[in-house]
């Protein structure tokens, strides 16, 4: 596995981390040509573990070779994880920060760069704190510096604390915010691997993506791709909460049944199977899965999808038949209208309109005319602004009412009797 101290098992600093294989054979990454580690990524099928799924090897190809520019290029790690939710990063950065910063080591060589950042969410302070000595520990030990394992290589990575907001997370607004500026979405193109950090080429990868670089490299293509299926290889952490006997962060292998993540590795439903009434596979913008649909379906970026859902962030949700689901979705709804940059007009009043709608209906108080009404809204409004924030807003609205939609009319019905 990628993530041996996950558990908290081990020593998180370097000491421990050395005595776990961190660190051994960074030497030879370092030594191989850059072209074959981007071909040796590409083969793995390595695919972002923030929520897109971009495989990684083709996003690391898209950055211009250093001698044909002459611009500085940029690694930006995203580790501003806002997903209600999703808590695996905070974990890497408590647990096993070094396993981040060998990634960023490995990645800023990979693509030029000699200097790389690590955003953090605002509210994960004692991680960042343990992140920065992790970096320190390194430093000491020349492992950053000018002159990183004496071969005259040049990376420096630097933390920088978020404020909070979760549009952050998108990677556009993370580099307004770097900058200093207000953590709003970019229009793209320009893309960032042109156009990123202070108008240089920048690549921007999830915590749990830098991380799995090191590892794949070190070792022979088999070892990870022995896990999962061809087009989603590999290792996933996922982040299980709700209704389980046994909440937390586990690392398994892609593909996995979600019936065998709940009951093997988070204990099973509480109450039993029979008592599961749905689930939310990939974080809060993913839309649910009812309870036939958990039992069959495998956790990857493409059964998900086969299911009008996604892998997302892995962030998985279980809500057994004691849970009053709209509740829950009035719930999101809000998190999205409060999280809203206000960028664009139908995220800025469209968010809050929903919202509102869904309040209602979960109160009784609507009509089953605006059941229709709702979800007619939430197709005006996906698809229409600069980033994905308002898409991910919509999609668990519409997830509910294509599996759910009987909970709310008859909740109306009620009302009105």
């Amino acid at each position: 596995m990628c993530f041996p101290n996950l558990d908290n098992s081990g020593d998180w600093g370097i000491k421990g981390y050395k005595q776990r294989g961190g660190y051994q054979g960074l030497k030879e990454i370092l030594q191989m040509p850059v072209a074959e580690r981007i071909e040796k990524l590409k083969a793995s099928g390595l695919r972002g573990r923030g929520g897109a799924g971009f495989p990684t090897g083709m996003k690391w190809s898209f950055m211009p070779k250093p001698e044909v520019s002459n611009k500085p290029h940029y690694l930006v790690c995203n580790a501003d994880e806002g997903e209600p939710g999703t808590c695996k990063d905070r974990d890497i950065l408590r647990y096993d920060p070094h396993t981040l910063v060998e990634g960023m080591i490995v990645g800023c060589h990979t693509l030029g760069a000699k200097v790389g950042y690590i955003y953090v969410r605002g509210e994960y302070y004692d991680e960042s704190s343990r992140l920065v000595a992790a970096i320190e520990e390194a430093r000491k030990e020349g492992l950053l510096g000018k002159n990183i394992c004496g071969l005259g290589i040049e990376v420096e990575v630097h933390v920088h604390l978020g404020a909070g907001a979760y549009i952050c997370g998108e990677e556009t607004a993370l580099l307004e915010s770097l900058e200093g500026k207000k953590g709003q979405p970019r229009l793209k193109p320009p893309f960032p691997a042109g156009f990123g950090l202070y108008g240089c080429p920048t690549t921007i990868n999830n915590v749990e993506t830098i991380a799995q670089v090191p590892p794949i490299l070190k070792n022979k293509l088999e070892w990870f791709t022995r896990w999962g299926r061809p087009g989603n290889s590999g290792t996933k952490i996922f982040s299980v909460s709700g209704s389980v006997n046994k909440p937390g962060n586990f690392e398994a292998p892609m593909s996995i049944p979600l019936r065998e993540l709940i009951d093997e590795y988070a204990g099973g439903v509480i109450g039993g199977w029979e008592n599961l009434q749905a689930v939310i596979p990939g974080g809060s913008s993913t839309p649910m899965l009812n309870a036939e649909q958990a039992g069959r379906v495998l956790m990857d970026f493409d059964a998900l999808k086969a299911e009008g859902t996604g892998l997302g962030t892995a962030a998985v949700v279980v809500m057994n038949k004691q849970v009053d689901l709209l509740r829950v979705m009035v719930r999101i709804a809000e998190f999205y209208k409060h999280e809203s940059c206000g960028q664009c007009t139908p995220c800025r009043e469209g968010v809050g309109w929903v919202y509102r709608l869904m309040e209602r209906l979960c109160r009784g108080e609507g009509t089953l005319e605006e059941v229709d009404q709702l979800y007619a809204l939430t197709k005006k409004i996906e698809g229409r602004t600069i980033c994905a924030f308002a898409d991910g807003a919509m999609w668990p609205v519409q997830g509910t009412l294509k599996h759910f939609r009987g909970l709310i009319e008859e909740r109306v019905r009620k009302n009105v009797a």
